[in-house]
């Protein structure tokens, strides 16, 4: 028996365990990081550029200036009052709005509608008042403010109507009932009916059936109006063309629904009650 206090030799048969070692870390690496979209260290230390001031701000007007026209085009547009035929309601120069979905998809004008249309025709005899200033030209330009060529009146009879002026008490008839317009008229000092063609003043006598398409339309200063009315074909009169009154429905912009200037005209533009009552035409 070997004695304790000899050395022993190591058994070469045997391998004694390795001590484990620790593996040093690896060194970080400029590799993407998912969370800051792949970006590089270098990347993330180096300062986004922004576009120049001039850049953004030509920009931001292309953007509102595109936003403007399909506004302009299909929901909304200002008009000014450029005449007294409209009052008491709107005044020369009041500021209007004028919203375009009420006619869409087959939609047309009802009777009492306060409507903007354009010229069929020699409808405007006067001097128009277009744009003046140069904002003003610069706008109309891309189609942000009016050029004129165009009125404002109210719808009295719709395809198929028959208008009458007027009865024992001055109102005018539409398929036979009686209108009250005391309301939104304005007073008329001698008579309550329209003027007749090329003059100032009123007549009465005279009945018109609204064909297809068309509208009938008249002025609340219906003294001072040169609407439907004030194209009657007189009596007398050579070559008068049958549709000369009426309004295409084509050259409908839209329904007048706000007056938004000046500040102490601001409300909204109804339709009267009184056309409820009407009838359709048979």
């Amino acid at each position: 028996m070997p004695d304790d206090d000899e050395p022993r030799r190591p058994d070469l048969g045997k391998t004694e365990p390795a001590e484990p070692v620790a593996t040093p870390a690896p060194e970080p690496t400029a590799a993407a990081d998912p969370d800051d979209g792949g970006a590089t260290a270098a990347e993330r230390d180096t300062p986004k550029r922004r576009a120049p001031l001039w850049l953004e701000t030509v920009v931001l007007l292309v953007v509102a200036l595109v936003m403007a026209l399909v506004i302009k085009t299909f929901l909304v547009q200002a008009f000014y009052i450029p005449s007294a035929s409209m009052e008491p309601g709107l005044v020369k120069n009041d500021r209007i709005l004028v919203q375009k979905v009420s006619y869409w998809f087959g939609g047309s004008p009802s009777r009492g509608d306060v409507i903007v249309f354009e010229d069929p025709g020699g409808w405007l005899t006067g001097p128009e008042i277009g744009p003046t200033t140069l904002l003003s030209k610069g706008l109309a330009k891309v189609g942000l403010y009016p050029t004129g060529g165009h009125l404002v009146k109210r719808v009295i009879g719709v395809p198929g109507d028959t208008v009458v002026c007027c009865d024992a008490d001055g109102l005018l008839e539409v398929n036979g009932v009686a209108l009250d317009e005391d309301e939104f008229i304005a007073p008329q000092q001698d008579c309550d009916g329209p003027m007749p063609y090329g003059q100032r003043g009123c007549q009465r006598g005279w009945e018109v059936t609204v064909p297809d398409d068309r509208l009938f339309v008249m002025g609340d200063n219906r003294a001072a109006s040169a609407d439907s009315s004030a194209r009657l074909c007189g009596p007398k009169e050579q070559g008068c063309a049958p549709d000369r009154p009426f309004v295409p429905l084509d050259n409908v912009v839209g329904k007048v629904f706000s007056l938004v200037w000046p500040m102490d005209h601001v409300r909204f533009v109804g339709r009267p009650d009184v056309f409820d009552s009407v009838p359709d035409a048979p």
